[in-house]
């Protein structure tokens, strides 16, 4: 077999997601799986749910997998690798045990993950990972022989997810009026976390000050905007800002918000802003409500013109990415020394998440990683 083509020792790839409410009587029920054991109150989930009902209590996200799924399956089959892709969930159907032991089931013994969260924090990464040790503890209470399952490195720099990003922000420039477009600004945007869990994601060397999750994110942006200069000449004022906070009024999140930085831009006179969704892989419910309702609200009671551009979802260049990165691990793993494609100033990053890396406040057992009880 073509080495470049090889994805020995894997013999299969799992599209592990958050999943989403595929109708309205699916919303309170989702909404408590992911709350689960955080006491939130009843009357709070019901007003979450209320942005879902919106949209005839359907997310996106599960639509966008399957088309995700559907797009790395024609990829891997054109491209001659010869590698089956599952999906599960972390929150709804189909749950990630229910797929594991269909894995299992259908023989295979070495899973890789790709998780549909492009970088470091508890929420994007470790979280995933502890879904997974899970899986594998409900499979082995029923007696089944448990596969290895790893996890692929975060990819928000590689060029694959971050050119893609550009290209969207290039047609989100042309889709405002001629006379505010070139100057424009860039809000780059992802979820608000605790800054508490900022601090602590990505590896105990870098904890502090934002940590990985914060550093990461001002990396692919930076990125974009420099490219963005340099192929269109002008350069663009930009910042990161946060969306879709969700914690209690008292505890630190990262800001600022949005919408709040809407109103800063509009007092500071910008002439227009483009929205970049860069914390987000698919344009599910958070890009919908928070972005492409409320704050698109916002800026037009402003009256300060603003779009928002697109995530990379099923592109051809991220499935891309995907395969490469699928390869890359293999190659690692049978101790070859593949290239690690990257962007920017921090280079690719860990394939196993060591000890104390994006750290729980509330330890659980997580795969997939150095400190992981299922090796």
């Amino acid at each position: 077999m073509d080495r470049a083509r090889d994805p020995h020792p894997y013999d299969a790839l799992l599209l592990l997601s958050f999943g989403g409410p595929e109708g309205p009587d699916d919303v309170l029920p989702f909404l408590e799986n992911v709350t689960r054991g955080r006491g939130i109150p009843r009357e709070r989930l019901a007003e979450v749910g209320a942005h879902y009902h919106l949209f005839g209590g359907v997310s996106p996200i599960n639509g966008h997998n399957r088309e995700l799924l559907a797009a790395l399956r024609s990829d891997f089959a054109a491209h001659g690798l010869d590698l089956p892709v599952y999906w599960g969930n972390r929150n709804w159907a189909p749950y990630v045990t229910d797929t594991l032991r269909e894995i299992v089931r259908d023989g295979h013994r070495r899973v890789l993950t790709l998780a549909t969260s492009a970088y470091s924090s508890y929420s994007s990464c470790r979280q995933y990972r502890e879904d997974l040790a899970g899986a594998l503890a409900a499979l082995a209470e029923e007696g089944l022989d448990l596969p290895r399952v790893d996890k692929l490195r975060v990819y928000y720099n590689h060029p694959g997810f971050l050119e893609t990003m550009t290209e969207g922000v290039l047609r989100a420039l042309d889709e405002l009026p001629a006379d505010v477009r070139e100057g424009a600004v860039l809000a780059f945007t992802t979820h608000s976390i605790p800054t508490a869990a900022a601090d602590t994601s990505g590896p105990p060397a870098g904890h502090g000050d934002g940590g990985a999750y914060v550093s990461e994110h001002l990396d692919a942006a930076r990125w974009i905007a420099d490219t963005l200069a340099e192929r269109t000449g002008v350069r663009r004022p930009w910042e990161l800002v946060y969306q879709s906070r969700s914690g209690a009024p008292h505890i630190p999140w990262l800001e600022p918000d949005i919408c709040d930085h809407l109103r800063t831009l509009h007092e500071a006179g910008a002439p227009a802003v483009v929205m970049v969704p860069i914390g987000f892989v698919s344009d599910h419910m958070e890009v919908l409500y928070d972005l492409d309702t409320e704050a698109l609200d916002v800026a037009a009671e402003l009256g300060l013109p603003a779009v928002r551009s697109a995530t990379v979802g099923t592109d051809p260049r991220f499935v891309a990415a995907v395969r490469d990165l699928v390869l890359e691990r293999a190659a690692t793993e049978r101790g070859e020394q593949p290239q690690r494609c990257a962007l920017g100033t921090l280079g690719a990053g860990h394939d196993v998440c060591p000890v104390g890396c994006c750290a729980a406040r509330t330890p659980r057992p997580a795969a997939a990683g150095a400190d992981s009880p299922y090796a």
